[in-house]
């Protein structure tokens, strides 16, 4: 006799309220075994595999690739006892048959108009009770009352596409509905793919697509990846992007951050053709033989000797408890842009790590970035962060804090310019710093003496070997 459970998706870390269906590994039908990896989320800060809790027979999928899921809701429905072997499920006694939820229409997604809104499960029932405190373990539930589903509205199907003279409404997310709209598309005409007939993004643009060619016409460039999420308008002129994941974050941080923390920028040239030439020598010693050397590298260590010699620097602003919090560590963050936007992982205790190690380190986290496969760890509690503008040819900025933390250092290009060096015009290697600070911790003799460090490490990297 089958025994369903329901898989609900957990916080995958950071307290994070959504995330969005990528990719399903399984398919309904598959027999999984736990810790088979189930699905594959895009949060806002990472790329996450979620592994299954349960052993069985995946029944349903309840959510589709695309989809934006609450942290809480069922996302797959597994029978864990395909082959009968568990019995029947227990009895309920008098008090809690009283209580319980009336038992849910075959399909759940798609009641018949006039009958009520099912009662959302409760979160204990897909997941083993557990107590928390704060982010759980991937695949093994969510702190109780964490998440709730929304109820539903009265009159929220009758929209665009609605019930009509179908004995069933037309199910489809508000933002699906929204494109039907734009598109000029009837979804009561739509056959859905969707688990549970739900209406995908994919169906409609379908639909457009064979109803009206011009609702998606393309030009030249319409191929790139920033691209591929969106939609476009009726007339094909433009396309339209839904802000979602981590370039919805990474707006929401930059805001606040702007308009929470006070920023001052302080800014340097200097001559860094002793670092160039210590690159040069570097790459040639057989001890960094296997792994990236690059200026980046030397500032790195150049900015963890400032924090060391100005520990002020490595601090954050608790507005809630009105504290200063002095960091004892610094998890030194690199700033990278990705086709999901801009993130920023950091090299965990890079205070402690020698030169070669933190080339490691650095390599690590920039091929992991690039390839989008950084882990929440490695996204959260930063400290103070490097961001490399010259790697893009600009000579510096002004950079926004990355929120928590009380400094951030612009990296220019280096260029070769004139410069005079020891009282005579030579043509010497140069670049600009740039230091960004919240003005609530770091006045201006700090920040500018943070600066002037990193820019005396840059000029002659020899003085890291007295200051370390």
């Amino acid at each position: 006799m089958p025994r369903f459970e329901r898989f609900l998706l957990p916080d995958a870390g950071e307290g994070l309220t959504e995330a969005d269906i990528v990719t399903w590994r399984v398919a309904e039908g598959d027999r999984i075994e736990i810790n088979q990896p189930l699905v594959e989320i895009e949060t806002a800060k990472s790329l996450v595999e979620l592994p299954s809790p349960f052993e069985g027979v995946v029944t349903r999928l309840l959510a589709a690739e695309g989809e934006t899921v609450e942290v809480g809701a069922p996302i797959v429905e597994i029978d864990i006892d395909p082959d009968g072997l568990l019995g029947p499920e227990p009895e309920a006694s008098e008090a809690e048959a009283e209580t319980a939820p009336a038992e849910q229409p075959a399909d759940a997604f798609a009641p018949p108009a006039d009958a009520p809104a099912p009662a959302a499960p409760a979160a204990a029932s897909a997941a083993p009770a557990q107590e928390s405190s704060g982010a759980v373990l991937v695949g093994y539930g969510v702190k109780p009352g964490s998440a709730k589903r929304r109820e539903r509205v009265a009159g929220a199907l009758d929209d665009i596409g609605g019930a009509g003279d179908s004995d069933y409404p037309v199910i489809a997310k508000p933002p699906v509905r929204k494109l039907a709209r734009e598109l000029g598309v009837d979804l009561t005409t739509i056959t859905p793919s969707g688990p549970g007939g739900l209406i995908t993004r994919e169906d409609v643009e379908q639909k457009a697509a064979a109803t009206q060619p011009r609702a998606l016409a393309t030009y030249p460039g319409d191929d790139q990846p920033w691209l591929e999420s969106g939609y476009s308008t009726p007339d094909g002129r433009a396309t339209r992007v839904p802000v979602k994941s981590v370039r919805k974050r990474t707006a929401e941080a930059m805001v606040r951050s702007a308009f929470t923390a006070p920023h001052v920028t302080v800014f340097h040239t200097v001559d860094v053709t002793a670092t160039m030439d210590l690159v040069r020598r570097l790459k040639q010693d057989r001890d960094f033989a296997d792994v990236r050397v690059t200026p980046l590298l030397i500032v790195a260590k150049a900015l963890l000797l400032a924090a060391r010699r100005h520990p002020e620097i490595n601090a954050s602003w608790d507005d809630e408890a009105q504290e200063i919090v002095y960091k004892h560590y610094v998890n030194l963050g690199i700033a990278a842009s990705t086709q999901r936007g801009l993130v920023v992982p950091n090299i965990k205790d890079a205070h402690r790590l020698p030169l070669r190690a933190l080339a490691e380190e650095l390599q690590a986290i920039t091929i992991a970035a690039r390839e989008g496969r950084l882990t929440p760890q490695q996204l959260s509690d930063g400290t103070i962060t490097i961001t490399n503008v010259g790697a893009l040819g600009i000579d510096t900025g002004t950079p926004i804090l990355n929120p928590g933390e009380a400094a951030i250092l612009a990296f220019g290009a280096i260029r070769q310019m004139p410069w005079v060096h020891e009282g005579e015009l030579a043509i010497r290697w140069v670049t600009e710093l740039a230091l960004s600070f919240d003005h609530r911790l770091v006045d201006g003799e700090l920040g500018a003496r943070v600066l002037a460090d990193v820019a005396r490490v840059m000029n002659d990297p020899s003085q890291g070997l007295v200051w370390a």
